[in-house]
């Protein structure tokens, strides 16, 4: 499965069960992140062991797409089957400060900051 956009690509390799996002989610409105929900949603319904969110190239996330994040972690708890592990870059201002918040959200989610 693949999303990609001139700002941005968010992709999901089943074999890893990863979902790689890069570029910029500067989308205006929430209405115009519903494709992004419709993935995050499907892969969290196929119920794999673990999910792991790949946002290292994701240089920018303004507070709609914060909030996508945040509700798609809450999913995958409300699951209680599913593992989360989330990887971000230290060198990212934004991600030092934001994913810290989704342990929060769900204490049982990994985060690896590099």
């Amino acid at each position: 499965m693949e999303i990609k956009t001139k700002d941005y690509t968010l992709q999901y390799d089943r074999t890893t069960q990863t979902v790689t996002c890069s570029g910029s989610f500067r989308l205006s409105q929430v209405e115009e992140y519903a494709p992004i929900v419709d993935l995050l949603n499907e892969v969290a319904e196929s119920s794999p062991n673990t999910i792991t969110l790949d946002l290292r190239k994701l240089e920018f996330l303004n507070s709609s797409g914060i909030n996508i994040v945040s509700k798609f972690v809450i999913k995958v708890r409300q699951q209680k089957n599913i593992q989360i592990a989330i990887k971000g870059s230290k060198q990212i201002p934004w991600q030092k400060k934001s994913l810290k918040n989704l342990q929060r959200l769900m204490p049982s989610l990994h985060l690896e900051l590099e």
